[in-house]
């Protein structure tokens, strides 16, 4: 019996023996260079990936599962493309290994010579308390207002764009770059973005937060139709929510700013970026409902 169709175009084959060769980099600069802004800026924070697919077998042949998170700085040179990664971590569910804290160690040793920085890489048993909010793995909550609903009074239709608009960020062209009396601090999130995965044009959807302390007024509407205009946009998880730090510095001029974005799971993975002006401004990583 054959399979036809869109479900029979491609196949992959997947390594049943230790393949770190699979292991495929990306530079950073190239998602960078498009966005045309001070690296430096942009190399302030973590990108936090998450595996719930991990396996490997003990020196009896028994396979053991976990949960990994690795931790790749946002200043590495490289980002590991994400089927590469899973390929690799499949390479090595029929390898034997003495202990987890072996198979800790050869991950980051091999995530960080793909990158060509210090990846920081965890195992959670699940046997663990999962729930224990030290561990990140607590299904949390994002903090501040969801602006979800801040068009929900305008009779004006949102177009599909082809690429992100920054120009959207004030729906209320009168007010344009208003100043108010002070600085001002904005927590706010929308579970709206969505993005094209450069390399296989498969949607990424995620919920993207954003804290930021500046004197000048945030349109909700505005900003929703700016998250919007993502939803066409070929680009890695990563390139995003740069994008969307440095259109925020440019516009916005915050004192303090973090954004970050949590994207919800393919092949067992999600990829959580984060960006910061300052690193004390660092949050802890998490998961959200829909991970």
């Amino acid at each position: 019996m054959s399979i036809h169709g869109i479900l029979g175009e491609q196949t992959t084959d997947y390594p049943t023996e230790y393949s770190p060769e699979t292991l495929y980099p990306i530079a950073r600069s190239m998602g960078r260079d498009v966005i045309g802004w001070q690296d430096d800026k942009l190399m302030v924070g973590i990108d936090w990936w998450q595996a719930f697919e991990m396996s490997w077998l003990n020196q009896q042949g028994i396979s053991q599962v976990a949960i990994a998170r690795f931790g790749i700085p946002a200043s590495s040179p490289f980002i590991v493309e994400s089927k590469s990664l899973k390929l690799y971590l499949n390479s090595i569910n029929f390898t034997e290994f003495d202990s987890w804290s072996e198979v800790q160690t050869l991950i980051a040793k091999d995530l960080s010579a793909c990158v060509q920085a210090d990846v920081q890489v965890e195992l959670f048993c699940l046997n663990d308390d999962l729930n224990n909010k030290t561990t990140g793995l607590l299904v949390a909550q994002p903090e501040g207002v969801c602006i979800d609903d801040a068009l929900a009074n305008s009779s004006e239709k949102v177009a599909l764009c082809e690429h992100p608009d920054a120009s959207l960020l004030n729906d209320d062209k009168m007010a344009a770059h208003s100043e108010i009396d002070s600085v001002q601090p904005y927590t706010f999130y929308s579970n709206l973005l969505r993005s094209n995965c450069p390399v296989t044009n498969q949607p990424d959807w995620g919920t993207l937060a954003v804290s930021m302390t500046s004197n000048k007024k945030i349109d909700e509407a505005g900003m929703l139709r700016y998250i919007l205009s993502f939803r066409q946009h070929n680009g890695f998880h990563e390139q995003c929510v740069e994008q969307i730090f440095a259109d925020l510095s440019r516009y916005y001029e915050p004192s303090e700013l973090m954004v970050r974005a949590w994207y919800t799971r393919r092949g067992g993975i999600d990829i959580n970026p984060c960006r910061v002006s300052d690193i004390r401004l660092m949050p802890q990583p998490s998961r959200l409902i829909r991970q």
